[in-house]
């Protein structure tokens, strides 16, 4: 299934500002960046669990958030964009 994970991380301190460097290569680890703090990801349930479990871990609940859009296993008919697309579609075979 296609999950939009956004997340808002206070930068305030440097303690917050190593939050989000976590946060963020958590969130590249398992999906495509879109913008600044918005990440698609073609997940299966377990691997949602997990990856939700871990950023939760990493968030200060008290000052940062983090919201999970699941978008299911027919995103295509329910996303649209204007402008710049990213380098690939979550779903293309990629050859290294």
């Amino acid at each position: 299934m296609l999950v939009l994970i956004t997340y808002d991380v206070s930068t305030e301190t440097a303690a917050g500002r190593k939050r989000l460097r976590k946060v963020a290569k958590q969130c590249v680890n398992h999906g495509q960046r879109v913008q600044s703090s918005v990440f698609e990801c073609l997940l299966d349930a377990a691997q949602y669990a997990i990856l939700k479990a871990e950023l939760a871990k990493l968030i200060d609940p008290e000052v940062d958030s983090l919201r999970f859009y699941q978008l299911g296993n027919h995103y295509q008919n329910k996303v649209e964009h204007i402008g710049v697309r990213p380098a690939f579609h979550q779903d293309d075979v990629l050859i290294f």
